[in-house]
């Protein structure tokens, strides 16, 4: 038996929403919505309801078209797993995710630009010492050294942040994407030393593509657009009193740089790779020889008070006093 809420709302405070047009409807579902007591969920579906109904009247959108993309939401739903995520790839792709991340890590001065964070990060990496390795003794491709320093928007250093990192092998996969994943591998959680400084040892990333065999591969082919994304590192800092920052660096000349799939590359986080090919310094780096790939790169955190003043701004312009977001 289907349940029913009816006996839980006030009949007579409903507005009439019969004989609807299309010059109507519109306003009689916001107006019927309007009696929803969370005032941010009430403008949140007043704006969705206006701007979802304007797409279907400017489109003049066919019975047959609706169908097609409620077919394609079902099939989204139906490949989503406990390890696989459909809707968040679908999202990633039409740049709702990327939109949602420049919204609510907005840059300050000159901190660094957040960017997506990938359906790859696990809670599982181990932890290193600095200059430790992230990838096992196993990985082919090219080696690469890491090192900078993590600091704050006035150019102090930031100690004892924590530093999450992660990266495809050189095949192009993620250690979860394996079925007999043992442990993690080409991951792995650091501290910032006193001065702010970091350092760990990689291996040079590769291009990959996002999963292309379900609705949202399909979407893609259908837009004639490519599912690769291009060759980045993952880095996640904390530091309390900072905002996290989840970021990547992306090495310069990679030919997905300017198509990425889900929109996540941004120029400031294009890095370049040096070449080293001395043997002593790739032991004094840890390695067993040269050569090897050297990236430097500092992090620059905001603050949360700082975070939280650019927020406001933008919000004071486009959001209702009553339907902002209370930030503690």
């Amino acid at each position: 038996m289907a349940l029913s809420n009816a006996h839980e709302v006030d009949l007579s405070k409903l507005p009439d929403v019969s004989d609807i047009s299309p010059e109507t409807i519109t306003d009689r579902v916001n107006a019927i919505n309007s009696l929803c007591p969370n005032p941010r969920q009430k403008f949140i579906m007043e704006r969705l309801i206006t701007h979802l109904h304007q797409v279907v009247a400017e489109t003049n959108l066919t019975t047959e078209e609706w169908m097609t993309t409620i077919q394609f939401l079902t099939r989204v739903g139906q490949t989503c797993t406990n390890i696989r995520q459909e809707f968040i790839l679908l999202s990633d792709v039409l740049g709702v995710s990327a939109l949602v991340d420049s919204i609510n890590h907005p840059k300050v001065g000159g901190s660094t630009e957040n960017t997506v964070l990938g359906p790859f990060f696990t809670e599982d990496a181990a932890d290193i010492p600095h200059g430790g390795s992230i990838a096992s003794d196993k990985q082919p491709g090219t080696p690469m050294f890491v090192c900078g320093r993590v600091l704050d928007t006035s150019g102090q250093p930031i100690p004892n942040a924590k530093i999450e990192t992660w990266e495809t092998d050189a095949e192009g996969f993620y250690d979860t994407q394996y079925s007999d994943r043992q442990e993690p591998d080409c991951r792995g959680r650091l501290k910032s030393q006193e001065d702010g400084s970091y350092a760990f040892r990689g291996i040079v990333p590769v291009a990959y593509p996002i999963p292309g065999d379900g609705p949202v591969g399909d979407l893609l082919k259908s837009l004639g657009r490519h599912n690769f994304r291009p060759a980045h590192l993952h880095i996640m800092i904390e530091a309390p009193g900072f905002e996290t920052l989840v970021t990547a660096l992306y090495p310069q000349g990679d030919k997905y740089l300017k198509s990425d799939a889900v929109f996540g590359v941004k120029t400031s986080l294009i890095v370049d790779l040096q070449d080293v090919t001395s043997d002593e310094e790739a032991r004094a780096k840890g390695f067993k020889a040269g050569p090897f790939k050297l990236l430097k790169q500092d992090f620059v955190l905001v603050k949360h008070e700082e975070a939280k003043a650019v927020r406001a701004e933008r919000a004071a312009k486009t959001v209702p006093d009553e339907a902002k977001v209370q930030e503690v």
